[in-house]
């Protein structure tokens, strides 16, 4: 143990997370192959195993996430915490772009006005531009509604949808709503947990994947 306290470079460090994270959920594991990878990422980015129970995938969410990624798909996030967890320089080689509107002069005025979230409001600034990207959500419950309101709209189609607003308002059912939709490939957390690292951890992982 005193070796792992003088442990300082990052890839070490990661390595040795990975193997403790191996060794306390051995096989046979709730989640195989691809599914495993971003399971343990996202634990690896929390320290909380109950993601064992918790995480559910679209049978086609992996390969429409690495496909949009390779294709130079753009990634729009609901927080800029989400945006700066990203590895963008990893994904300069593919050509994507990371984009968040959280803060755009146009949708905080067009939120005061309507008397809505600006997370909601940054959904409908992006519009269509998110086809065929993935559009990933960590904190705001009124993102996942709004963009699930035009799916079923037919006015976007996202490649992925990562579905991970945390809190007590309106999370677990803006997650549920997304589980029960099969238009959309999705990679979700069942219930109130989620947030900005564990939504940049799915997305940092589909980038390393062949």
């Amino acid at each position: 143990m005193k070796d792992r306290f003088n442990v300082k470079n990052p890839s070490d460090i990661e390595r040795l997370s990975f193997e403790v994270i191996e060794r306390e959920v051995p096989e046979p594991r709730p989640f195989k192959g691809d599914e495993w990878r971003i399971v343990r990422r996202m634990i690896h980015a929390s320290a909380d195993f109950e993601l064992l129970e918790l995480v559910r995938f679209h049978p086609l969410a992996i390969e429409s996430g690495k496909k949009a990624i390779r294709s130079g798909c753009l990634i729009v996030t609901d927080t800029e915490m989400l945006r700066a967890g990203i590895r963008k320089k990893a994904l300069e080689r593919f050509g994507v772009s990371v984009e968040c509107h959280i803060n755009d002069r146009n949708v905080v005025e067009m939120a005061r006005e309507k008397g809505i979230t600006r997370a909601g409001c940054a959904v409908d600034i992006v519009g269509g531009r998110i086809n065929g990207g993935i559009y990933a959500i960590g904190n705001a419950p009124t993102s996942l509604n709004r963009l699930l309101d035009l799916v079923n709209e037919k006015s976007v189609r996202p490649a992925l949808i990562i579905g991970m607003p945390v809190g007590f308002v309106n999370a677990e059912e803006s997650k549920e709503r997304l589980m029960s939709q099969d238009l959309i490939p999705y990679i979700c957390i069942k219930g109130r947990k989620g947030g900005s690292p564990l939504a940049a951890s799915v997305i940092n992982e589909l980038i390393l994947m062949p």
